[in-house]
Formats: C-alpha cells, sequence, structure tokens
C-alpha cells in the first residue's frame, strides 16, 4: 500500500500559478467606463455565467463558488479543485447614427479549493472587480479631443468555510484588492502654423482589502428535492490608496511641460466603497435539474467619489453621479443522468438577468440586460469539466439612450477536480 500525489494536477497548478498575474486582464471596451471606479464586475465562475450569473444559493462538491464562500465546505475530502477560465468578447456600439465594433479578451480568472478538515474547505484565487477600458474622440475649435482608459481592480483571495452542524455552512472571503485606473484626456489645437498637444492625466491607485461573507443553509423538501438557501454580505469601506492629476503640454515652439493638477493624496476618506448585500435561493431534483434565483443590492447612492479639479466636471453634478444598484438573475441547469453515457452526463444550461447600474450618466440610469446559454463537457473517465458559457449583453441608458452596446460573450472555463491523496494497492 502506498500513497502517491497527483504530479499531473502540481504541474497544473504551478502553470496556473505562472498565469496569476494576467489572469484578470483588462477584457472591458465601454464608454460608460470612463466614469466611477469602471464597470463592475460579476464575480461568477463560468458554469454561473451559463446560468444567468447566479450563485448566491448554489453549493457544489465538484465546481468552486467563490460568488459565496460559504460553499467551500462541500468539497470532499479527498478532493482538490482548480477552475481557470478566458474569455472573448464582441461589442457593437450605437450612438445616434453612427456605429462600430470592437473585438477584446483574455484570461478571465484563476481559482482553487480543497478541504481543510472533514467539516471545512478553503480557496484561493484571483478574480476581477472592476475594469475600465475605452477610447473615443470628438472635433473641438481648431482642433481635437480625445479620451483614453485603461485598468483593472482585482481581487486575490483568501476564503475559509466550516459546517457547524448537517445542512448549514458559513464562509468568509478575505481578498486584497488592487489596481491602477487610468483616464487621459488628450487635447490637440492648431491655431495657424502653431499646435500643441495637452495631456490631462488621472491616476487612481487602489490598494486595499475586502471582506464577504456568506451562509447557506439546505434541507430536502421531499425525497427527490433538496432547497438551499444563500446570503452574502460585504461591508461599505473607505478605499485606501493613493489619487493624481497630471497636465502635460507639448507645444510646436515651446519646450515641453508637466504640471501638478493635483498632488498624490490618499484616497482613505475621499472615496467609498458601497455594501453588498445578496440572497438566492436554488432547488436541485433528483440531481439531475438545478434552478436558481439570486438577487443583490448594492447602495452606491451615497458613496464618496472626489473629482479631479480642473479636469472633469465635479462627479455629482450636471446628473453624472452614483446611483443604487441592484441586479436580478435567475438561471437552470440539467442533466440526463449523471451516471450514463456522454451525452447524457453533459451539463446544459440557461439563464438570464436584468441589473440597473451604479451609475447615473447627465441625468440617465444606466442598465445592463442579458441571456445567456451554458454547456459543460465532461472529461473521458474523469471528474475534470470543460464549461463554456456564450452570453448575449445589452447595456445603455434611460429615458436617453445614449450609448448603445450589444456584447457577445464566449467564456471558456476548464474545471480540473483530482484527488488530494489516495491509496493505491500494488499487485
Amino acid at each position: 500500500m502506498k500513497i502517491s500525489f497527483p504530479s499531473r494536477l502540481s504541474a497544473l497548478v504551478l502553470a496556473g500559478a505562472a498565469l496569476l498575474s494576467a489572469a484578470a486582464q483588462n477584457s472591458t471596451v465601454t464608454p460608460y467606463s470612463r466614469f466611477g471606479y469602471g464597470v463592475l464586475e460579476q464575480q461568477a465562475n463560468t458554469q454561473q455565467r451559463g446560468m444567468g450569473g447566479v450563485g448566491i444559493a448554489m453549493r457544489s462538491g465538484r465546481q468552486i463558488n467563490f460568488m459565496n464562500p460559504a460553499s467551500y465546505a462541500t468539497i470532499d475530502s479527498l478532493t482538490f479543485l482548480f477552475d481557470i477560465a478566458a474569455n472573448t468578447k464582441m461589442l457593437k456600439t450605437e450612438e445616434g447614427a453612427e456605429s462600430g465594433k470592437n473585438f477584446t479578451g483574455g484570461l478571465d480568472y484563476a481559482v482553487m479549493q480543497f478541504p481543510i478538515t472533514k467539516y471545512g474547505g478553503a480557496a484561493i484565487g484571483l478574480v476581477p472587480w472592476s475594469q475600465v477600458g475605452y477610447s473615443f474622440g470628438n472635433e473641438i475649435v481648431n482642433g481635437e479631443n480625445s479620451r483614453q482608459g485603461s485598468g483593472t481592480v482585482s481581487e486575490l483571495f483568501l476564503g475559509l468555510s466550516a459546517r457547524p452542524f448537517k445542512g448549514f455552512t458559513l464562509g468568509v472571503n478575505i481578498s486584497y484588492m488592487f489596481g491602477t485606473l487610468l483616464n487621459d484626456n488628450y487635447v490637440l489645437a492648431q491655431n495657424g502654423t502653431t499646435s500643441s498637444t495637452s495631456l490631462f492625466e488621472r491616476v487612481m491607485e487602489i490598494r486595499d482589502w475586502n471582506i464577504r461573507a456568506g451562509v447557506q443553509y439546505g434541507f430536502n423538501v421531499s425525497r427527490d428535492t433538496r432547497l438551499t438557501l444563500g446570503v452574502i454580505y460585504e461591508p461599505e469601506k473607505d478605499f485606501h490608496g493613493n489619487s493624481y492629476g497630471t497636465k502635460y503640454d507639448v507645444g510646436s515652439d515651446t519646450a515641453p511641460t508637466e504640471e501638478e493638477i493635483d498632488g498624490t493624496k490618499k484616497m482613505n476618506g475621499r472615496y467609498t466603497k458601497a455594501a453588498t448585500y445578496g440572497a438566492g435561493v436554488n432547488v436541485e431534483w433528483g440531481n439531475r435539474l438545478i434552478a436558481e434565483v439570486d438577487f443583490s443590492y448594492q447602495p452606491w447612492k451615497n458613496a464618496k467619489y472626489t473629482s479631479l479639479p480642473g479636469y472633469e466636471p465635479a462627479f455629482g453634478e450636471n446628473g453624472t453621479r452614483f446611483d443604487n444598484r441592484w441586479r436580478v438573475g435567475a438561471g437552470a441547469q440539467w442533466i440526463t443522468n449523471p451516471r450514463g453515457n456522454y451525452l447524457q452526463r453533459m451539463n446544459f444550461r440557461l439563464g438570464g438577468y436584468y441589473c440597473h447600474d451604479y451609475l447615473q450618466v447627465a441625468g440617465n440610469n444606466v442598465f445592463e440586460r442579458g441571456v445567456s446559454l451554458g454547456v459543460g463537457l465532461p472529461a473521458p473517465s474523469q471528474k475534470t469539466l470543460v464549461n463554456l458559457a456564450f452570453e448575449w449583453r445589452n447595456r445603455q441608458a434611460t429615458p436617453a439612450a445614449l450609448v448603445k452596446e450589444n456584447y457577445f460573450v464566449i467564456t471558456l472555463g476548464i474545471n480540473f477536480n483530482e484527488l488530494w491523496f489516495w491509496q493505491s494497492k500494488i499487485r
């Protein structure tokens, strides 16, 4: 009798660790990300994205649910999970009679989960929190004006979960938030034979911590039906880090100059993150059909956000401000026969959502809606699952539509499921 370690998984984890620095790279292209902290990400795995981004009440010993840390305690005591995903986005924008297309994508998230006792589990991962990405311009008197932005705020988290009694689990993610958001405004002026270029740059360097707590309780309603309730919570808090602005001038007949618009200042007390409240209901019928409905709410309306003097209109004026954010989603997954042939063991998913975003732009509320399809493809003779999610998303404002955006997003995730240790007989 001997104990052996799965070297294949070891190599895989090392490869995944090498990709962590790129796992949350920017994959957003939208002018709406110019405002606030950019586009807030729905932190969902590939399986959940195929189900409308739900997962607060989802628990499984074979998928990593980092949306609710209470789920980690459901992992089998001999199982090690590793999940890595990438996506590609095709975006079509419409503004009045003008339209355009963009393609972007990259690695999305990387997470791993493992047992720590018979009654607990843990997870480590890197996931995106918000993203900024845009580029547009217009003509002005005697010149041109263009705006560009980029950057990602990511969360590197450690999650712990415990099961104090049957059916009830609780957990917490403690994360380090980091990232730099850049917003640049270029002004090219032409006056006869003289020209000049000015760059106004705003920088936010977020270096902070965050906590997400979760609870789940599951019980059998009947012999073949199980109901699970889930709740998540993140506290409101001040952002820590630095913010500053700089103006650069380059003239055709003058030396380049650099001027601080707003010197480097601590973000604490000037920028805040809203609290998060979320609840979900999950129903499972006979290990074949799973359905869930989620609702989340973030009171952003009173969050602080300090504008850059002399660079942009004051945030909170001219109808551009934070608004309370809420999201409702629903989804389902069907497996014909978990122990049948390959086609019967495939996972088929469907979902949809509606999100009232956290921004008002020029007095208009921004909203996003979408529908999704997903499929889980089992690896032959293994528990590893290849997940695909196909999403259509629409983002615009109301009552004035402003910029209409239609996304088609494809996410590919590989959920490796291996034994942590196992015993085998030598014959």
